[in-house]
């Protein structure tokens, strides 16, 4: 873990944080993201307009939690290293997401890949997702006091975060299927078609969902070692987390799926990718089903798989009841 928290503060340094900013829109917010990128050499000022091109192009689906933004756009030429910048508003601004604005908090990134910074994101998204941390992010009274966060220094003092809730039980009853031919026989499904898409992550289960079958049941308490011998490489499942360019939000979600797995017992069973649009148009098929937001929903239309809607992409509660959602347990 503390090589994750290495990893995060030195593609966020300190010069590249800014607390308590006013901006009129989610536009100024995205360019003062955008120009702390160009003052630390990390990007060129053309980065910055392509970071607000993708969102008007894909929509908010960037707001990934309630009242978090995550500023990005694919690798270009304008992305000149990988590197990150931090904005605390000084008062919210809307991007127009349905569930998650308004905005208080714009991060953004800028990668020269797609696997450069992927343990960066696990580390700001397991930090975002923990109530105590997200609580001493938002009241740093410093760029460097924030910083000490982000390196996994918490305050002496300071206020207390609410608990986070008790996480719901992994299945007692289901066990991950052994195989992952049921899939051939899913056709498209309602729940990937474009209007369906806005559907809430808790509707019914889709009938193309794969059947438990014969693998242990998973348990919290029980190493991987202790479930079941290592199933063939042909037997894991496949989830697709997506999102417009592949290298930003899907990466969060994808994180927060994996812990979701970890605390299942199968994450020998299923594995996580993370993609974008075009590529995951491509790749359905070979899916249990696609986890994105819903303006990224939209876009994929019907893909031949279930494509489930997460809200908020550092929920692992939320996160657990879409997983049960799609294989009905």
């Amino acid at each position: 873990m503390m090589t994750r928290m290495k990893d995060l503060k030195d593609l966020l340094p300190v010069e590249a944080v800014r607390l308590d900013v006013r901006a009129a829109d989610w536009r100024a917010a995205i360019a003062v993201a955008g120009r702390l990128m160009v003052e630390t050499g990390v990007t060129t000022e053309e980065y910055t307009r392509e970071m607000v091109a993708n969102v008007e192009e894909n929509g908010p689906y960037i707001v990934i939690a309630p009242g978090v933004a995550f500023a990005h756009s694919r690798p270009s030429p304008a992305v000149l290293t990988t590197g990150m910048s931090w904005v605390r508003l000084a008062e919210p601004v809307e991007f127009g997401h349905e569930s998650n604005d308004p905005v208080t908090l714009v991060v953004a990134l800028a990668a020269q890949d797609s696997a450069a910074h992927t343990s960066a994101m696990a580390a700001l998204a397991r930090l975002l997702g923990d109530p105590a941390t997200a609580a001493a992010l938002a009241t740093a009274p410093t760029p460097e006091a924030l910083h000490a966060v982000l390196a996994g220094e918490r305050p002496e003092s300071g206020p207390e975060a609410p608990e986070p809730p008790a996480s719901a039980e992994p299945p007692a009853s289901a066990e991950p299927p052994a195989s992952a031919e049921p899939l051939a026989s899913a056709g498209p499904l309602a729940s990937a078609g474009p209007s369906a898409s806005a559907e809430s992550s808790a509707t019914a289960p889709s009938p193309g969902a794969p059947e438990p079958s014969s693998f242990p049941e998973p348990s919290p308490d029980s190493p991987p070692e202790a479930s079941a011998a290592e199933p063939r490489a042909a037997s894991l499942h496949k989830i697709l987390t997506v999102c417009g360019n592949g290298v930003g939000t899907s990466l969060f979600l994808k994180n927060t799926l994996e812990q979701v797995l970890d605390r299942w017992g199968w994450s020998r069973f299923v594995t996580v990718e993370a993609t974008d649009t075009i590529s995951a148009k491509g790749k359905a098929s070979e899916a249990v089903a696609l986890f994105t937001s819903r303006e990224i929903a939209r876009t994929l239309g019907d893909v031949g798989r279930p494509v489930k809607v997460v809200q908020d992409f550092t929920s692992t509660a939320e996160v657990d009841s879409v997983l049960r959602d799609t294989y009905d347990v």
